[in-house]
């Protein structure tokens, strides 16, 4: 435990000192490589996860909250749509959200972060991934999946929410549906996008980007009905090259 504290606290030091100015040539270039290692490493694992429906959300509820709730129960109807649950693996909404997958025979996908203070994996993962670095995360968290649902949470699934939201809005990702649980909690983000749209910072058509409700049926049935309408998924059968540490378990 020591040893892997010690390491994370390494991580970290490396970590701030890159978004500190310039630094040594060796140094950059060395970061350089271990950032493209772990996304080589990502991809690989993630390779034939399916497509995934992410989650985000606040991983400081517990289990009595009924946010902690209302998320097992989306991961549960997220496995009964044939999709794979995807979250950042820790505890609170992702763990809630893993869980009502797992335990309803659907898939489980955590990709996890390495952090000060240690963020425990959730035990309701079928297969797990982990990361050092947040934005090497976040692509990893997008690029697999064809929805996106965000549960009350704090700053990280705020910055998740509108990094979402901004890649949809410039294409750089596809215009998949963003559905935010949460009415009440999420009141003023809403009342900001309507803000946003009068002082002509976003456009009119922008509003359309996202949903928001309280009510999990509501919300699948948004996510079925826009991937019906504007995706075709197919399940291709791909040979498994286990030299580049892919496999699908």
């Amino acid at each position: 435990m020591q040893g892997g504290t010690n390491k994370r606290h390494k991580l970290i030091e490396s970590t701030t000192q890159f978004l500190q100015g310039p630094n040594s040539r060796g140094a950059e270039l060395k970061f350089i490589f271990q950032v493209a290692l772990q996304i080589f490493r990502g991809f690989r694992k993630l390779h034939f996860v399916g497509p995934c429906i992410t989650v985000f959300g606040s991983a400081r509820f517990k289990e009595e909250h009924p946010e902690y709730k209302r998320a097992v129960k989306i991961g549960q109807k997220i496995s009964e749509l044939g999709f794979t649950t995807m979250t950042g693996g820790g505890p609170g909404i992702m763990e809630a959200a893993n869980k009502g997958a797992f335990h309803n025979g659907g898939t489980s996908i955590g990709c996890t972060i390495n952090l000060p203070h240690e963020q425990n994996d959730n035990p309701y993962l079928s297969k797990v991934v982990h990361f050092d670095y947040f934005f090497v995360r976040k692509i990893l968290l997008l690029k697999y999946s064809y929805a996106f649902i965000v549960m009350p949470g704090g700053f990280g699934t705020l910055d998740e929410l509108f990094e979402t939201l901004t890649l949809i809005q410039t294409q750089i990702l596809q215009s998949f549906p963003v559905v935010i649980m949460g009415s009440q909690y999420y009141g003023k983000v809403k009342a900001l996008i309507e803000e946003m749209i009068e002082e002509e910072t976003i456009s009119e058509e922008d509003r359309e980007l996202v949903m928001f409700t309280d009510d999990c049926d509501e919300a699948m049935d948004h996510i079925q009905k826009f991937i019906r309408a504007n995706y075709s998924i197919t399940k291709k059968t791909q040979k498994i090259f286990w030299w580049l540490g892919e496999n699908k378990h």
